[in-house]
C-alpha cells in the first residue's frame, strides 16, 4: 500500500544540511501515523531481501551497500531537492546526504550516515556502475559531477542494474553473470564518460578553475616553500594513489571523520601546513572548518597551520560575506581578479 505523503512537510523541505536530518525526522514521525512503516517493503517491485540476496552474489554483504541501494529504488518519495523537475523522485538524484538520512532515519530510525562514508558504501557501487553520478542542473539532471562538491551532486540506479535486481529467480544467475563481466562494466563507464563530458561542456567548472589558479599563482607568491598534497577538485576518488603517497610522507593521514580542504599544502623545512578553500558557492574557512583542521593537525605532531578562502572576483566575496559573514579570525582572503595581495582577517573582539 502506498505511503500517504504531506505537501506541506515538502514544500518546507530544504537542502542545507541542519535541516535536512530534523526534515526527515519529521517525515518519519508523520508516516508513521498513517502507516506501520516508514518506507514500504517493497519499492519498483523489489524487496530489500532481493537487493541483500543479489548483492550478496557480488560479495557485497555489507548492510550500508544493501540499504544505499534499497534507498535509491525510493520511486514513491518525491525529491528532497527544493528545486527538483516537476514530478522528480528521491530515485531520480539523490545526494549523499539524502542517502545518509534516508538509510539512518527513514529505513533505521535512527541517526544519519556520516555523508564522508560514501566511499564506503556508494563508491564500490559507481566503481562497477550500479550507481552513475548525477547533477541537478537548470532544472534537471545532467549526467556527472562536472562542479566538484556541488551541493547538487547526486546518484541514481543505472538502469540495467534495476533490471537484473527485477529478474526472476529462474533468470537471476544468468543477468547478473552478463551484467558483471568486465565488458559490460567497461561499456558502461565508456557510456558514463561520454554523456558526462558532454553535460560537463554545459556546466561553468569555475570551482576546480579557481582551485588551479590559487595553485599556480597564490601558493608561489605568497605561501613559498610549501607544496600541494591533496587537491580536491573532483567527485571521483577522494584521495588518489599518488596523494596518499605524498600524504604519508608527510606524516598525514585523513580520517573519516576528518574535514577534506580544497587544497592541502605543506613545507617541509616548518613542517607546517595550509589550506586553502576555494569558494564559487559556499565553503569558506569558518571557524567550525578550523576547528576540524586542528583535529588534523594535532594529531599528526604539526608544527601549525594557515588558512585561506579564495575566490573568482571581488562581487562574489562581498556577496557571500554581505549575507554570511563566516570567515575565521586570522584567516586570510585572497581573489583570483586581483592577485597580487591577500587580506588577513583580524577582528578587535
Amino acid at each position: 500500500m502506498p505511503l500517504s505523503y504531506d505537501a506541506t512537510w515538502l514544500i518546507a523541505l530544504t537542502s542545507g544540511a541542519e535541516m535536512l536530518h530534523n526534515d526527515v525526522e519529521s517525515l518519519r514521525k508523520q508516516r508513521l501515523t498513517t502507516s506501520t512503516a516508514a518506507v514500504p517493503a517493497k519499492l519498483q517491485g523489489i524487496s530489500k531481501k532481493r537487493v541483500t540476496a543479489v548483492l550478496k552474489k557480488l560479495s557485497w554483504d555489507n548492510a550500508d551497500i544493501i540499504d544505499s541501494v534499497f534507498a535509491l529504488l525510493d520511486n514513491e518519495t518525491p525529491s528532497w531537492f527544493p528545486k527538483a523537475p516537476e514530478g522528480a523522485k528521491f530515485s531520480d538524484g539523490a545526494t549523499t546526504a539524502h542517502i545518509g538520512c534516508h538509510i539512518g532515519i527513514l529505513q533505521r530510525g535512527n541517526g544519519k550516515l556520516d555523508r564522508e562514508g560514501r566511499d564506503y558504501w556508494i563508491k564500490p557501487l559507481t566503481d562497477v556502475g550500479a550507481v552513475e553520478q548525477v547533477t541537478l542542473y537548470s532544472g534537471a539532471f545532467v549526467a556527472g559531477h562536472p562542479v566538484a562538491k556541488s551541493g547538487n551532486s547526486a546518484y541514481r540506479l543505472n538502469e540495467d542494474f534495476v533490471a537484473v535486481l527485477k529478474s526472476s529467480d529462474n533468470e537471476l544467475d544468468a543477468a547478473l553473470t552478463k551484467w558483471a563481466s568486465r565488458g559490460a562494466i567497461r561499456q558502461r563507464h565508456e557510456y558514463q564518460a561520454k554523456v558526462a563530458a558532454e553535460a560537463k561542456s554545459l556546466i561553468d567548472s569555475g570551482h576546480s578553475d579557481l582551485i588551479q589558479a590559487a595553485i599556480k599563482h597564490y601558493v608561489p607568491k605568497f605561501l613559498p616553500g610549501f607544496e600541494v598534497l591533496f587537491v580536491d577538485d573532483g567527485d571521483g576518488d577522494r584521495i588518489s594513489k599518488e596523494q596518499k603517497t605524498r600524504l604519508k610522507n608527510a606524516g598525514i593521514e585523513f580520517k573519516l571523520s576528518d574535514a577534506m580542504p580544497d587544497v592541502l599544502l605543506w613545507n617541509p623545512k616548518t613542517d607546517k601546513l595550509w589550506v586553502l578553500e576555494a569558494v564559487t558557492s559556499d565553503g569558506e574557512v569558518d571557524n567550525h572548518k578550523v576547528d576540524q583542521v586542528m583535529k588534523l593537525v594535532e594529531r599528526s605532531g604539526k608544527k601549525g597551520v594557515g588558512f585561506t578562502t579564495a575566490y573568482q572576483n571581488w562581487k562574489g566575496c562581498a556577496s557571500r560575506q554581505e549575507k554570511n559573514r563566516n570567515l575565521a579570525v586570522n584567516t586570510y582572503i585572497w581573489i583570483q581578479s586581483d592577485p597580487s595581495k591577500q587580506m588577513l582577517v583580524e577582528s578587535f573582539v
